[in-house]
């Protein structure tokens, strides 16, 4: 048995699909979330059936009718597969917008129940709703839920119900056929006669308490949290205090445990392997493999704590106003208002993020937002940032925040650049967003969450990032004539010479040490893989204090080994975050932008982006610190100026293509 969710943008619907299946799929407060539709066995706690229900996340979709690619899939997912049952979820607190798409659904002829979510927020605000009349009036069951809550929320009721139905015929308030084949005028007319049967239905079911002309509490925190001036430096704090607590205060004293334990299994390997060992197989097996992987997955505490807060950041409906907040800004360089939904979304992992801009349908919007989206720090970046912001910074808080803000200023300076590029002429984008209300996040669909991705990031270090440090260790220990690398000779290893003229290129950017560039070119297979490589070619187990319980500071060994002043450092992290994002991500790049000239232009353009703010911040930085410019300098201006030249020119092409097309039109 196969049964459809199927309902408005902000209906709970990816909630009561995580809540009856027991998977998670990403909740947001934004239509485009769900890019696709999911599919998961529903729990055998909510079915109590011996058979399989599969229930089908579809894409939120406001008509059948589609004006977005996600209403499509809603559309054609719903006609085309013929599903058994269609859950329609309805926002109870908003009935006269969910009930137009509910009317197209009865239309199917398909057995449809109606599930009114969110009926603990009416008990709240003292409105009722006539159940029975409802049902009456539609000709299918109408149960209330409530998808957040565990216990007493209609979830059971709600799938015995859609069994009972499924064989079941079922009429529709209309008798209407085929309506695609009719001319616009009659779609229209019928549209026109759904509003208003929907108008007549909720007045005469619903008694809801309506104080128009006073401003709700909603509207006095939005005034403040989403204000034009305000709300960006709020955001600011937020983000800061999102950092601080996950990479100074709660975030260490976590991996404490993790590290401890990290250590201890190191040293039963050690003890097992013995003195007999093959130093070969010891080195690759300790350094390579348990010390590599066990400095990425010592991060993990940090990172969970990082993402929990965010998802209760997203759950209380705040993120929903930072697009809000973003969106004047996007729209004045050129982007979609819609832009902010990928690189929201990008900052849990660009992958997801890029399949995002599908949405937007404008495609040199779309395309130059499948470009800038991996500017914004994504979750496999998240270790890069604490491992340097702990090093080299006392104060990690700043960091991460720091960087968050520069991915978004680079993504505003790359959007303008594009324009200018394109030639093409801006086109006004209006970004139409329904502001869910506050509310106190789920704590544990938060932890879901969290635990969800920490599984990703695991099951990403016991794979890729292990296959990489074995390679890495490996490549290390041997020289180009396969003869194990004498101690002090590490600069005649295979590692050394691939790594060698990188690390030439890197001096203008102050970090121009092989074991450096290494670890910069692993990071595009994964971005983890960075802290694995510097781990491994640095000898380093882990890098948390575990007696401090903290992040080792400025002052340790680790910071003398890697030989880097605090500039250098923060340099190589820009360089690290803003150049091509991982090999996965940019194939993502490739099948959304379909068009390999852009694909080629689009990694260029992140390399030259990345290489220039790192070159700016290393140079600025030396100089401000030290009166003088750093190493390289001659040669990296040129090397930026070089690049700088080769954008003008694009820019001018654009430029003179936008007048061609100026003249095309006016003759």
């Amino acid at each position: 048995m196969k049964i459809a969710l199927a309902g408005n943008p902000n209906s709970g619907k990816t909630t009561l699909f995580n809540a009856i299946t027991g998977n998670v799929e990403r909740v947001g407060n934004w239509g485009g979330v769900t890019i696709s539709k999911k599919e998961g066995l529903i729990k055998s706690t909510i079915s109590h059936s011996d058979s399989e229900i599969i229930a089908v996340d579809l894409p939120g979709a406001y008509s059948m009718s589609p004006f977005t690619s996600e209403e499509t899939i809603t559309r054609n997912f719903v006609k085309n597969e013929k599903p058994d049952v269609i859950l329609n979820i309805v926002d109870s607190t908003n009935l006269s917008r969910s009930l137009f798409f509910t009317t197209q659904l009865l239309e199917l002829g398909i057995p449809v129940i109606i599930a009114l979510n969110k009926s603990d927020l009416n008990k709240k605000k003292k409105t009722k709703i006539d159940i029975h009349q409802l049902s009456e009036s539609l000709g299918c069951p109408v149960i209330e839920t409530t998808a957040t809550q565990n216990s007493d929320n209609g979830l059971s009721k709600l799938i015995e119900q859609a069994i009972e139905i499924k064989d079941q015929s079922q009429s529709a308030p209309f008798n209407v056929h085929d309506v695609e084949l009719k001319d616009a005028a009659s779609v229209q007319a019928l549209d026109t006669e759904r509003f208003e049967f929907v108008k007549n239905l909720v007045q005469k079911i619903e008694e809801r308490q309506v104080k128009s002309s006073l401003q709700t509490n909603q509207d006095k925190v939005d005034s403040v949290l989403a204000h034009k001036w305000f709300g960006l430096p709020i955001f600011a704090m937020v983000m800061w205090s999102v950092f601080s607590l996950s990479q100074t205060h709660i975030g260490p004293i976590l991996a404490d445990v993790l590290v401890g334990w990290i250590d201890e299994f190191y040293a039963i390997v050690a003890s097992l392997l013995g003195e007999d060992v093959s130093p070969l197989l010891s080195a690759l097996l300790l350094d390579g493999i348990i010390g590599g992987v066990g400095a990425v997955i010592g991060f993990l505490p940090l990172i969970m704590v990082l993402f929990f807060l965010l998802a209760l950041l997203e759950d209380s409906g705040y993120m929903a106003r930072v697009a809000v907040i973003m969106d004047r800004f996007f729209k004045k360089v050129g982007l979609s208002g819609k832009s902010i939904i990928p690189m929201v979304i990008g900052t849990g992992c660009a992958i997801p993020g890029i399949m995002a801009t599908r949405t937007i349908k404008n495609e040199r919007q779309r395309r130059t937002t499948a470009m800038l989206t991996p500017f914004m720090p994504c979750g496999a970046k998240l270790p890069v940032i604490a491992l340097f912001a702990g090093v080299f910074f006392q104060d990690a808080a700043w960091v991460g925040t720091t960087m968050y803000f520069a991915g978004i200023a680079l993504i505003i300076f790359g959007a303008l650049l594009v324009v200018r590029i394109t030639g093409e002429k801006n086109t006004r984008a209006f970004f139409i967003l329904e502001l869910p209300e506050y509310r106190f996040p789920s704590i544990s669909l938060a932890v879901i969450s969290t635990l969800s991705r920490a599984k990703a990031f695991i099951i990403k270090a016991g794979t890729i990032i292990l296959l990489c440090n074995a390679a890495v260790q490996i490549m290390q220990t041997f020289d180009w004539q396969f003869q194990v690398v004498a101690e002090g000779a590490e600069h005649t290893s295979i590692l050394a010479g691939i790594a060698s003229p990188f690390a030439f290129v890197l001096i203008p950017l102050g970090f121009g040490a092989w074991q450096l560039a290494a670890a910069a070119i692993t990071g595009f297979i994964a971005k983890e893989n960075v802290v694995g490589t510097l781990a491994v070619v640095y000898g380093i187990t882990n890098f948390i204090d575990t007696e401090e319980l903290a992040l080792i500071s400025g002052s340790s060994d680790v910071a003398n080994i890697m030989g880097l002043s605090s500039v250098a450092a923060f340099s190589y992290l820009i360089f690290n975050l803003f150049t091509p994002p991982c090999f996965a991500a940019i194939g993502a790049m490739n099948a959304e932008l379909e068009d390999k000239k852009w694909l080629l232009g689009g990694v260029a353009f992140q390399f030259g982006i990345g290489y220039v703010a790192a070159f700016i911040a290393y140079q600025v930085g030396t100089y401000i610190t030290t009166g003088v410019l750093g190493q390289g300098f001659i040669y990296g201006l040129i090397v930026s100026l070089t690049l700088f030249g080769i954008l003008m020119y694009l820019v001018n092409k654009g430029a003179q293509k936008e007048k061609q097309k100026l003249a095309l039109c006016s003759s």
